[in-house]
């Protein structure tokens, strides 16, 4: 899965770069704001593919006296800043553009210029799109794509997905403010495209900061995760009943599980422990990202208990 997020990433990283390159060229020659804007947004896109790939270096650390379940949520961290980049720099930039060239209009010299980037940054953006669209789907199995979003455990690939498709609309939105303006001769159609972009990177950095903040406070593993480990559980003879079940992800590849359950009375110390240590041994097998299993021995709550897992 990792390899997978790193070829996403590294496809998004070489195309925005020389995306950004051309767009700025393109912007100083004509005078765009919407081409500044798109030149601010595939720079800001560029430095968030660093951010994602610095997040998975760090999120690889083994575990230590001070972090003893590891830097797996690290990976949180660096995508919710990736979030906070795109709504501060990305969209503040923009809109600031936007503003000021309504308010400071200049005529686009060379318009056509912009038109030939404008396509070829469609076909590369496309590229990058298609690859972190085609993982994606990959990743989310029978889940819808908003379910798949809700519920994915590793942000890196939906993150570059967010960026590519705002990306895309942002290119269009280029377009037409460059195009009304020269077939109008009313320069404020390139102020408000800039005005558009910013706004659209807003919502987009909104939308991937809510979906992140789950998994930073400790997002639960799947559901079929959860009650798959209970009904193995529940399948031991040793076991009266399985009182609750919580998971937490500690990062993409990271399960924690709190498992409490009611031993039947009679059994002895030592045919706790192996029960204890074959169900252990059992959920990890079922679920290799499953990595520490707490089992909690305690009294029967009561059938109608239901997981907060």
């Amino acid at each position: 899965m990792e390899s997978s997020s790193k070829k996403v990433i590294y496809a998004a990283l070489v195309g925005n770069a020389l995306i950004a390159i051309t767009k700025f060229i393109a912007a100083g020659v004509t005078g765009s704001s919407a081409m500044l804007s798109e030149g601010i947004h595939s720079t800001v896109d560029t430095s968030n593919e660093l951010l994602l790939l610095y997040g998975i270096h760090r999120a690889k650390k083994p575990a230590d006296e001070f972090f003893p379940f590891g830097y797996g949520k690290e990976i949180y961290f660096w995508s919710f800043v990736v979030a906070i980049f795109i709504f501060a720099v990305g969209a503040g930039a923009s809109l600031y553009e936007g503003i000021h060239h309504l308010y400071h209009p200049r005529p686009l010299e060379h318009a056509f210029a912009n038109y030939i980037v404008l396509v070829l940054a469609m076909v590369f953006e496309g590229a990058t799109w298609f690859v972190a669209f085609k993982e994606f789907s990959h990743q989310k199995g029978r889940r819808s794509y908003l379910e798949m979003v809700h519920r994915a455990k590793n942000p890196s690939v939906f993150v570059v997905l967010f960026e590519d498709s705002a990306a895309l609309l942002g290119l269009l939105v280029a377009f037409l403010g460059i195009l009304l303006g020269q077939l109008t001769g009313k320069t404020w159609y390139d102020g408000a495209a800039s005005i558009v972009i910013g706004l659209l990177l807003a919502g987009t950095a909104i939308w991937l900061a809510y979906e992140i903040k789950g998994l930073l406070v400790g997002e639960s593993a799947q559901p079929e995760v959860v009650r798959g480990i209970r009904r193995i559980a529940a399948g031991y003879p040793e076991i009266e009943h399985v009182n609750e079940v919580l998971t937490m992800h500690m990062g993409p590849e990271f399960i924690l599980v709190n498992l409490s359950v009611d031993f039947k009375n009679r059994l002895s110390a030592d045919q706790v422990e192996r029960t204890v240590q074959k169900l252990d041994y059992q959920i990890k097998q079922a679920y290799p990202l499953v990595k520490r299993v707490f089992i909690e021995g305690e009294a029967c709550r009561g059938a109608d208990f239901m997981d907060r897992g």
